[in-house]
């Protein structure tokens, strides 16, 4: 059964590459969001294996979109990945006391997403 994957990430072409990565490397089903508030209906209405989360976005930024997640007991066990442009030491600390998965890197390499994403969450 292939993972079912949900990327939210404001900028259309992170969204398009990734999605891309995903479905053509891993064979997963990909779904996107372009906001905070869209990603949390698509995660409760679709039910994804993971999430792929960009921290900087307008409107709700990631760590917020996170802890609405966490909050709805329909997308609570989800487990979350931020993907993020920040690589300062006090920002990635920051995310993992959120407790998310993981904290991946923009730019990120497509050809290895699917790789990074399964070794972390154990696939």
């Amino acid at each position: 059964m292939a993972r079912k994957i949900l990327i939210i990430d404001d900028e259309d072409d992170i969204r398009e590459v990734a999605a891309l990565s995903l479905e053509s490397v891993a064979g997963w089903d990909v779904v996107t969001a372009s906001s905070g508030a869209q990603g949390l209906t698509k995660a409760a209405k679709e039910k994804p294996d993971a999430i792929v989360l960009d921290v900087m976005m307008p409107g709700m930024d990631g760590p917020t979109t996170f802890l609405e997640l966490k909050k709805n007991p329909a997308t609570a066990h989800i487990p979350v990945l931020l993907l993020t442009a920040k690589v300062h030491p006090t920002d990635q600390k920051r995310f993992a006391d959120l407790g998310v998965k993981a904290v991946l890197f923009k730019p990120f390499d497509p050809m290895k997403l699917s790789e990074q994403i399964s070794k972390v969450l154990g696939w």
